[in-house]
C-alpha cells in the first residue's frame, strides 16, 4: 500500500489541548515598525496593521504581474500550470493553517506569504540567474529574489510596509529546508537595512538569514510545502513524466496533499507552545529528500534547462545592455521611460518619493527587467530589436 494512503492526523492530545486552552500564542502582536510614522498608516480597529500590509502588497502594481510568471514551467499554453499568482496563494493558505494552530498572528502570515515573491524575475529561477548574472557583471553586487522583493515594496514603490512583514519576506529563502526555525532578534531599520545591504555584496549572506517572527517562519517552510508536491503535478500536466511513480517513498508522502497534510500536522505537533518551529528528524530528513527527487526529475531535466540556458539565457543580457544604453543616454522613448519609470512616478505622485533620484541605471534596468511578466519579456525582446524571439510555445493541442 502506498505510504499516501497514511494520512496523518494531530494527535487526540494535542487537539484536546487546542480547543479547550485559551491559548494566547507566541504570535508577533499587531505594533508593527514603520519606516516612516504616518497617521495614515497607523492601526485601526477596522484596519489592524498588517491588513494594511496585506492591502498594500495587493494593490500595488506588480501585484498583478504574478499572473503571468513561471513557476516552473515557461512556454507551454495551458491554463491549469501554475504560475506565480498560484504559487503564493498557497503558500498564504498552508501557512494561514499552520499558523492558526499556533495562535500566530494570520494578518502577518497573509502579508509575508503574499508578498514574498513580488520580486520574482520572469522565467522562474532560471531568470532570477541570468538577471543576476548581468548585474553582477555590470555592477559586482548580487540579485536575489527575495531581496528585491524588498526593494520592490520599499524602494520602488515606498509603500512604508511594516518591518516585521519586510523581514519576513527578505527571509523566506524557499529554497533551504531547515529542521528548526528560532526567530532571530530584529526591531528596527537600522539593522534591517544592514542585513539587506549584506545580501547585495556577499553571496553567502542569503544562507544565513533567519525570520525575525515565528509567522515569517512558518511562511517560510510553507513555501517549500507549497511547491513540492505542486511542481510534481504540473510535471504530470505538461508531460514531462507519466505520474509521481517515479518519485520515492516517503514519510510525508509523494501526493501533493498527502505532503501538504502530514508536513502541516508534523510542524503542528512538534511547534505547538513553543518559541520555535519544528519538524522532527524523519518528517525534516522526509522534506530534504523529496525536494532533492523533484530536482532530479523536474529542475535539472534537460527538457526544462535547455530552453533557459541556450534561449532565454543570451536574451536577458541582450535586453540588458539595450536598457542601459537607453536610460544612459536619455533615449525617452524607450519602453524603460514610457512603461517602466512613468508608472512608477506615477505610482508615487501623493508621496513625493523620486525613484530615478534613489537609484542609479544599474538597478532601474535590474528593476526593469525583474518586473516584466514571461509574455512581457518576449515581447519586449521583439520590439526592442525588431525580430522573432527564438523561442516555442507548446499549445493546448499539440499533444492532443
Amino acid at each position: 500500500m502506498s505510504s499516501d494512503s497514511n494520512y496523518e492526523k494531530l494527535s487526540d492530545e494535542l487537539q484536546n489541548k487546542i480547543n479547550t486552552e485559551l491559548f494566547d500564542g507566541n504570535g508577533f502582536k499587531d505594533n508593527a515598525i514603520r519606516r516612516i510614522d504616518k497617521e495614515h498608516d497607523r492601526a485601526t480597529l477596522w484596519r489592524p496593521a498588517f491588513v494594511r500590509d496585506v492591502e498594500k502588497i495587493m494593490h500595488s502594481p506588480y501585484y498583478n504581474r504574478y499572473a503571468d510568471k513561471t513557476q516552473v514551467f515557461s512556454f507551454y499554453k495551458n491554463d491549469d500550470i501554475s504560475h506565480r499568482a498560484l504559487h503564493v496563494q498557497l503558500v498564504s493558505r498552508i501557512a494561514r493553517n499552520i499558523g492558526r494552530m499556533l495562535g500566530l498572528d494570520l494578518d502577518l502570515i497573509e502579508a509575508v506569504a503574499l508578498g514574498h515573491d513580488i520580486g520574482h524575475t520572469p522565467f522562474g529561477h532560471a531568470g532570477e540567474k541570468f538577471l543576476n548574472k548581468s548585474y553582477h557583471a555590470n555592477t559586482g553586487r548580487y540579485f536575489n529574489h527575495n531581496v528585491h522583493s524588498v526593494r520592490v515594496l520599499d524602494k520602488i514603490f515606498n509603500l512604508n510596509i511594516s518591518l516585521q512583514t519586510l523581514d519576513g519576506i527578505l527571509c523566506h529563502n524557499g529554497e533551504f529546508e531547515c529542521k528548526e526555525y528560532r526567530p532571530s532578534k530584529l526591531d528596527n531599520f537600522k539593522d534591517f537595512d544592514a542585513k539587506v545591504e549584506e545580501c547585495y555584496i556577499d553571496p553567502s549572506a542569503i544562507d544565513r538569514l533567519v525570520p525575525s517572527t515565528l509567522e515569517g517562519c512558518v511562511v517560510r517552510i510553507s513555501d517549500m510545502i507549497a511547491y513540492i508536491g505542486k511542481d510534481r503535478q504540473d510535471a504530470i500536466k505538461t508531460k514531462l513524466i507519466d505520474s509521481e511513480s517515479v518519485f520515492a517513498e516517503s514519510e510525508i508522502g509523494k501526493y501533493n496533499a498527502a505532503i501538504i497534510n502530514n508536513l502541516i500536522v508534523n510542524i503542528v505537533e512538534n511547534s505547538y507552545g513553543k518559541d520555535f518551529i519544528q519538524l522532527d528528524e524523519k518528517h525534516y530528513q522526509a522534506l530534504k529528500n523529496s525536494k532533492k527527487d523533484n530536482f532530479r526529475v523536474i529542475y535539472q531535466n534537460s527538457k526544462i534547462s535547455d530552453v533557459y540556458d541556450k534561449t532565454i539565457e543570451p536574451m536577458f543580457e541582450e535586453i540588458y545592455n539595450k536598457l542601459l544604453y537607453d536610460l544612459k543616454n536619455d533615449i525617452k522613448s524607450s519602453p524603460i521611460f514610457k512603461h517602466h519609470i512613468e508608472l512608477i512616478d506615477y505610482s508615487n505622485r501623493f508621496s513625493g518619493y523620486e525613484y530615478t533620484k534613489n537609484s542609479d541605471f544599474n538597478d532601474i534596468v535590474t528593476d526593469y527587467i525583474a518586473s516584466m511578466t514571461d509574455d512581457y519579456f518576449i515581447d519586449l525582446y521583439e520590439y526592442l530589436f525588431n525580430k522573432q524571439a527564438p523561442v516555442k510555445y507548446i499549445s493546448y493541442f499539440d499533444n492532443v
